[in-house]
């Protein structure tokens, strides 16, 4: 004989989980819109769920960091452990069909060079496991706020709108 107790505890149980797993993720999205492909070069416009922004030449998305100046980097250390840089190829490309800000380089403390659009350095984000996602979207870590970036090298202005927590 089934009781109520039978019954309810395992569907509440059940509804426990899917909520832990829906709220799990803190800031960002992980995608649901298209996927951008890798089109190996080094950065392109895709269409992702923020919109049309710039991923990597694997498809991964690419941020900017608020604190960043004017074609430096202030993102070192463990920073730039999450942070990786997005490498500039030498010579610095020509923009590619949809990207209309003009794309540079600056050289990090560590002697390396480092993409820049509209002047501002490019990362992507160690939190984003696969093309597409956008996990780093919106959130403050390392120091300061970190923005995926339009196609004319600009933050998103409008993460709020694409329903980004914690924005």
């Amino acid at each position: 004989m089934l009781t109520r107790r039978n019954v309810v505890l395992p569907a509440l149980a059940a509804a426990v989980v899917a909520l832990s797993s829906a709220c799990s993720s803190s800031g960002g999205s992980t995608g649901s819109g298209p996927t951008p492909s890798a089109t190996g070069k080094a950065i392109s416009a895709q269409s992702t769920s923020l919109g049309t922004i710039l991923v990597d030449g694997r498809g991964r998305t690419v941020y900017v960091f608020a604190n960043d100046k004017t074609n430096a980097s202030t993102c070192d250390g463990a920073c730039a452990a999450d942070w990786p840089p997005v490498q500039a190829p030498s010579p610095p490309p020509a923009p590619p069909q949809g990207v209309t800000g003009a794309l540079g380089t600056t050289t990090r403390s560590d002697g390396t060079r480092q993409l820049t659009v509209a002047g501002h350095p490019l990362y992507t984000f160690s939190g984003d496991s696969a093309a597409g996602q956008t996990k780093g979207q919106g959130i403050t870590l390392n120091g300061g706020l970190w923005t995926v970036v339009s196609p004319a090298g600009a933050p998103d202005e409008n993460a709020a709108a694409h329903g980004i927590p914690g924005y």
